[in-house]
């Protein structure tokens, strides 16, 4: 297998040094207004909703192979393609890009580190306007192990090689932030903030790799074990998944259905 093009954290200096390549594709995942005002140069814009499939009370569900292969056809995307996501809003909604790749088996893809925020915080070029991508005919009829939904889930509570990681905020892991029918969270899952992956200092890029280790280390989160991450959309945990894939954690899926699935069905068991 090649060398990817560029690792799956990328700096914007890195990025910069490649822009232009027919093989790279730029996609910035913020709103509309955002990205006509300004955007790394080359970069196509996509609308987040396009990515998630919502049937109420669930929402931020995987789109069918269709839909998918829709969306990434009119962005121009091919099988030898190298896909650089970001946004301005601490990366979650590239990631959720990012996850939704990996889940049809399209591995050649990275992060932005830090975002737009950090483009500019770097004094690289921007331009503004739309970009017209070429239309692709990309297919998508494969799917990878990188998913689990409710049925996965129930099958493995209390199994001791799966760990459950929600993302969410520490009031909506206990029951205080109530998002759905119920609150609280699947039983037996640790709570770590998808935020504490972010230094706090601006841009907002990813914290060193051995403190993301030592604070995953610490929750039980640990390489040998597969981790399922979850939130409320699986918006803020697809920036967890990609964090722990960036640490080279063998085995991580993303519960797209999440708490809005998991809280709202009655028959779920719950955790406070």
């Amino acid at each position: 297998m090649p060398e990817p093009l560029l690792p799956l954290i990328v700096d914007s200096d890195a990025l910069e040094r490649v822009l232009g390549r027919d093989d790279l594709l730029v996609v910035d995942v913020d709103d509309q207004a955002t990205y006509a005002e300004r955007h790394v140069p080359g970069a196509v814009h996509l609308d987040y909703e396009s990515l998630v499939d919502k049937q109420p009370p669930a929402g931020g569900l995987l789109p069918g192979d269709a839909q998918l292969g829709a969306v990434f056809s009119a962005l121009g995307l091919s099988a030898g393609t190298h896909l650089v996501a970001y946004d301005s809003e601490k990366n979650s909604r590239a990631a959720r890009l990012l996850w939704t790749l990996d889940m049809i088996g399209h591995r050649a893809f990275s992060l932005l580190n830090g975002g737009l925020s950090a483009w500019l915080a770097g004094g690289h070029p921007t331009e503004s306007g739309a970009a017209s991508p070429t239309p692709t005919r990309y297919r998508v009829d494969s799917h990878g192990p990188v998913r689990a939904d409710k049925s996965y889930i129930l099958a493995h509570l209390g199994d001791p090689d799966v760990v459950l990681l929600d993302a969410r905020s520490p009031a909506e892991f206990a029951g205080d932030d109530v998002r759905a029918a119920r609150g609280g969270h699947i039983p037996g899952a640790v709570n770590i903030d998808w935020q504490l992956a972010i230094d706090a200092a601006q841009p907002p890029r990813l914290r060193p790799a051995d403190e993301l280790r030592a604070l995953l280390a610490a929750a039980g989160v640990t390489p040998d074990k597969e981790v399922i991450v979850y939130c409320q959309t699986h918006h803020r945990s697809s920036h967890s998944y990609i964090v722990l894939k960036s640490l080279g954690y063998p085995r991580i899926r993303g519960y797209d259905g999440s708490w809005s699935e998991w809280g709202n069905d009655p028959a779920t068991p719950v955790e406070t």
